[in-house]
């Protein structure tokens, strides 16, 4: 691949990462989660505590405020939204 630019272009996307973020407030009822996070690279956030949809609903079975989990964002819909969660 000699002579060949392998720089990712200045508009590419980067691959979601998984990162550690605190719960603050669960409402299962919508299907959303209020996270305490660091920057979200592949989303340009900065860290802030905000509420985000999640994609499916049973990864919040099990959890309340104050845990630690690691959340992985991704934009669904071009709306900022966890597609996974662990605790």
């Amino acid at each position: 691949m000699e002579g060949m630019d392998m720089t990712p272009s200045a508009g590419a996307k980067k691959a979601p990462q998984p990162v550690p973020r605190e719960v603050r407030k669960i409402d299962a009822a919508t299907g959303k989660i209020t996270l305490k996070h660091g920057p979200i690279a592949n989303l340009g956030m900065s860290a802030m505590t905000m509420a985000f949809p999640v994609k499916d609903p049973a990864m919040l079975k099990g959890l309340k405020e104050g845990d630690q989990v690691s959340a992985t964002f991704d934009s669904v819909d071009g709306k900022a939204t966890v597609v996974d969660l662990r605790k």
